[in-house]
């Protein structure tokens, strides 16, 4: 069972039904490389969630912990964190009851880093004095996505400019690479001024797919999608995609592991329970390219 990768008895894996995971794997490979895409969540899924006992920066932390914003500002996004992240990750609340709570959340935040007058040169700066780091594995994960010419769709409710210096900075942002996140609007000097289009945040993402559905059009002849997230938000990123054949869904399972890991395993065919590697992910796909 599934011994022809072996990474998958890893003890961080858990998986329901491994024979529908084998199923799935053996379609896709037969299917070809050249028919896959990867859909994937950024903060926490690309990136870590810890180092050495210590969380990670997300896109959003990165600005907040930056010397970019006032100890005034940091304070109040601190308070809109402790209100609203516990109703995110809350199991009992149903995701109709969060979404209007998550909108207030992100939008409150956004208005209060506009205030901020960031300036848009500093931004690299604050990545590379930040803590972020992507997972380890991730300059195989990239590397090999591009030189397959797999496309890498990520979606992220974190903030675009940001997370695009991070993969920047780790030099692994080819041109396969395609981000659908927040993206700051910046005036004719550098100074930002708001945010771009509509908010995208972790439960709406269904939407953000289906928007995009013109770069989901050039993606007709891959109806193979390896899907990675770390909420249950993320399940949707792949609903743009049309004529869908096979999907493989890999979660990472973060924190709060005893109440959540059900309905991660309801959700999710592979979950990896406070994994940091991309150890996995690389190794489904050095199997579905047939290792080369």
């Amino acid at each position: 069972m599934l011994s022809t990768i072996p990474e998958l008895s890893n003890p961080s894996v858990c998986m329901r039904d491994p024979q529908r995971v084998q199923e799935i794997l053996q379609s896709m490979v037969k299917a070809g490389s050249n028919t896959l895409q990867v859909i994937s969540d950024f903060d926490m899924t690309l990136t870590r969630f810890a180092y050495n006992g210590k969380r990670c920066p997300t896109c959003h932390n990165i600005l907040d912990n930056s010397k970019l914003i006032s100890s005034d500002c940091k304070e109040q996004l601190k308070e809109l964190l402790n209100t609203y992240y516990p109703i995110e990750i809350d199991s009992t609340r149903s995701v109709e009851e969060k979404l209007p709570l998550m909108v207030e959340w992100w939008t409150k935040a956004h208005e209060l880093l506009v205030q901020q007058k960031i300036k848009k040169d500093m931004l690299e700066v604050a990545v590379r004095e930040s803590e972020a780091m992507l997972r380890e594995g991730n300059q195989l994960f990239f590397n090999h996505l591009y030189e397959h010419s797999i496309p890498l769709l990520i979606f992220s409710a974190g903030i675009g400019d940001i997370l695009e210096e991070v993969i920047r900075q780790a030099g692994v942002f080819h041109s396969n690479v395609k981000v659908f996140s927040n993206y700051m609007d910046f005036d004719e000097t550098g100074l930002l001024k708001a945010f771009k289009g509509e908010l995208i945040h972790i439960y709406n993402k269904r939407e953000g797919a289906l928007l995009n559905t013109g770069h989901f059009q050039e993606l007709r002849t891959r109806p193979n999608v390896l899907l990675m997230g770390d909420s249950l938000g993320d399940l949707t990123m792949a609903d743009g995609v049309q004529d869908m054949e096979n999907i493989l869904k890999i979660g990472y399972l973060n924190d709060k592991v005893e109440e959540r890991k059900q309905s991660y395993l309801d959700s999710y065919d592979i979950v990896l329970v406070e994994d940091e590697t991309l150890e996995v992910p690389n190794a489904v796909l050095l199997y579905l390219t047939g290792n080369k």
